[in-house]
């Protein structure tokens, strides 16, 4: 979804570079759309819950571009129980 987002912003804005924008997610990152965060210069990331099985985080927090602020932990009670309830209901 995040790689979607990327390029739907890079489309509206002209521009492959997204430095003056905002990635707002329930869970953390995966490393692929960290990776492709640091190819479009993404200015910040905002998430709720972690992902100690397959965040970006868990292989290496060096995967964002030096200049992408992160913001984590926001309302991450929260963001959780939506992530668990949206799997409890593919079940």
């Amino acid at each position: 979804a995040e790689m979607q987002a990327f390029t739907a912003a890079a489309n509206h804005i002209g521009g492959k570079y997204l430095n003056d924008c905002t990635l707002y997610v329930t869970l953390e990152p995966c490393p692929m759309c960290a990776a492709a965060s640091l190819w479009v210069q993404l200015g910040e990331i905002v998430y709720g819950a972690s992902d100690p099985k397959r965040g970006y985080t868990t292989l290496h927090a060096n995967l964002l571009h030096p200049k992408t602020k992160v913001r984590s932990g926001i309302l991450a009670a929260e963001c959780s129980e939506i992530i668990t309830s949206f799997f409890k209901k593919k079940r």
